[in-house]
């Protein structure tokens, strides 16, 4: 019961600490993280789904000028916050500027898209609920060797196989991608 006078819950309600969850400490610049190389940018997964109980998960988005998904839509809440830089973000169509300072949330199911469109590198963190889409990168992107490393270069051969792997493993990620 809420104690609707000071918008308290009993303690009682709460469940007990699990002591199999541990503490997670994640830094960007550790070696020791998962760098992939997604949409034209260098993702650097700080938290998965593993470490926080499949409640979200968060990831360092380093997008370069040019970089940024195609227009997509999933049933899972997806928030940034712009660190540095800006991008231009399409939601719903309409067309928004977001930049350093700013946070974005958008709602599950609705079609947006995202573009650095400056001529600097925008970095983002981006939080996912519940986890799931760190899963996603890591089987299509291409692993690289640090945050800030460049994408690859990959031959149009390359390109056209990723994009095939996007397309055949987004449904099972609840993604769709909406391109003709």
């Amino acid at each position: 019961m809420i104690d609707t006078a000071n918008n308290a819950t009993p303690a009682a309600s709460i469940p007990a600490d699990d002591p199999n969850r541990e503490l997670a400490l994640a830094n960007p610049d550790d070696p020791a993280m998962r760098f992939i190389s997604v949409a034209g940018g260098t993702y650097t997964i700080l938290l998965t789904g593993e470490q926080t109980g499949g409640r979200y998960t968060l990831i360092d988005m380093l997008v370069p000028p040019g970089g940024g998904p195609p227009p997509h839509r999933h049933d899972f809440e997806e928030m940034f916050t712009i660190l540095e830089g800006e991008i231009e973000l399409t939601f719903r169509g309409k067309t928004h500027r977001a930049s350093a300072g700013t946070t974005v949330n958008i709602p599950a199911n609705a079609p947006h898209a995202f573009k650095n469109k400056s001529d600097r590198p925008a970095r983002l963190l981006c939080m996912c609920s519940p986890a799931g889409q760190e899963t996603f990168f890591m089987q299509v992107g291409v692993p690289v060797a640090s945050r800030d490393a460049p994408p690859p270069a990959l031959s149009k051969e390359q390109q056209a196989e990723i994009v095939k792997k996007v397309f055949a493993l987004a449904p099972a990620f609840r993604t769709e991608l909406l391109v003709p």
